[in-house]
């Protein structure tokens, strides 16, 4: 295993200033925000890859913090099917990390004509989709080398609190920023975590299935796509549900199951109770974040951020960041090159 610095090591480490330049940048823009969204009801997310992971974790910041009803986009809706709706009274919100994928453009383009409010997310000053948007929120991470994406994915889900304390009830939104101002130094506060354990553990799975639930899940999604792409190993990833109907069945022997769990909330005891069952069917579990009692539960657990519920799933990315990284060199694999991928993604060619 090699011990050179990688980028990716490297641009995971950049993430408490990114996190606090991103902050400083789109704050001010909070009012912008609330006008453009004004008589507008509903909000619809368009992404792919890590950035749909970041939209899903917006989706239900929106929907149980801000109580603004949202979705995920299908963008083949738009760019495929060509079909026209009615988005009169919806704020479209498009997240790329490049603003180049021209998917994400033509289906921002075709949002505007069916009459949304368009926003766009994007990590590139002067990208296409920032340009072409109503609202800019250029996210401040800095250039990004490493191919996978590390404090471009972060910075995107704080670009999507800002949108949610924009969104949601005035008398709540000093609340929400302040939450938001807490994530940098909750974020350097995980980069010394000690990942030797869990990269072990996930180096000898011979299967390995991630899961999570509400405001984690995107997180728990994101480990999975990371594993998968910087690793080369087949990951699947499901909400907490979706493995309790059915794929919970083929867990047994030889699996490790990666639990991203909530240290407070409604669901924080449910992913508990769902180590207990994984364990009794065979399986080994790694735990990220989540509660003493879950923690007590796994074979091998990584500490999560001391953070409130709403912004914790944007630090707890940084010990799955850490441990993929270190998985990969593990497996004397290059982490900022992975095999057949590009830093721009064009969904169709």
């Amino acid at each position: 295993m090699t011990t050179t610095l990688t980028r990716m090591a490297a641009e995971v480490a950049e993430q408490p200033e990114a996190a606090r330049r991103t902050l400083d940048h789109l704050l001010p823009q909070q009012a912008a925000l609330r006008a453009l969204a004004r008589d507008r009801r509903r909000v619809l997310l368009v992404a792919r890859g890590s950035s749909d992971n970041a939209a899903i974790y917006g989706r239900y910041l929106l929907e149980t913090a801000a109580g603004v009803p949202a979705a995920l986009a299908a963008p083949s809706v738009a760019t495929h099917y060509r079909a026209r709706l009615d988005l009169t009274d919806t704020v479209v919100v498009s997240v790329s990390q490049s603003g180049s994928t021209a998917e994400i453009v033509e289906t921002q383009e075709w949002a505007r004509g069916c009459g949304a409010a368009t926003v766009a997310v994007s990590n590139v000053p002067g990208s296409p989709l920032l340009e072409a948007a109503d609202l800019a929120l250029a996210t401040q991470a800095g250039p990004e080398v490493a191919v996978p994406a590390t404090k471009t994915y972060l910075t995107q889900m704080l670009a999507l609190g800002v949108v949610a304390a924009a969104l949601g009830p005035e008398d709540a939104a000093e609340a929400a920023v302040a939450d938001l101002d807490r994530v940098p130094d909750a974020v350097a506060g995980l980069l010394e975590t000690d990942v030797t354990a869990a990269a072990s553990a996930l180096a000898d799975a011979r299967q390995v299935v991630v899961s999570g639930r509400g405001l984690l899940l995107g997180t728990a999604l994101e480990t999975a796509l990371k594993m998968e792409e910087t690793c080369l190993r087949p990951v699947r990833g499901y909400s907490y549900a979706d493995l309790r109907h059915g794929p919970i069945s083929v867990v047994g022997d030889g699996v490790l199951a990666v639990l991203v769990a909530a240290a407070s909330g409604p669901l924080a005891d449910a992913m508990a109770e769902l180590a207990d069952d994984l364990h009794q069917r065979g399986a080994r579990v790694l735990g990220l974040g989540g509660t003493a009692d879950f923690a007590a539960r796994c074979d091998v657990h990584l500490a999560g951020p001391d953070l409130p519920e709403t912004v914790e799933p944007v630090a707890s990315i940084v010990p799955a960041q850490l441990m993929i990284e270190r998985l990969a060199r593990t497996l004397g694999l290059d982490p900022d090159n992975p095999r057949g991928l590009a830093k721009v993604t064009q969904t169709d060619r």
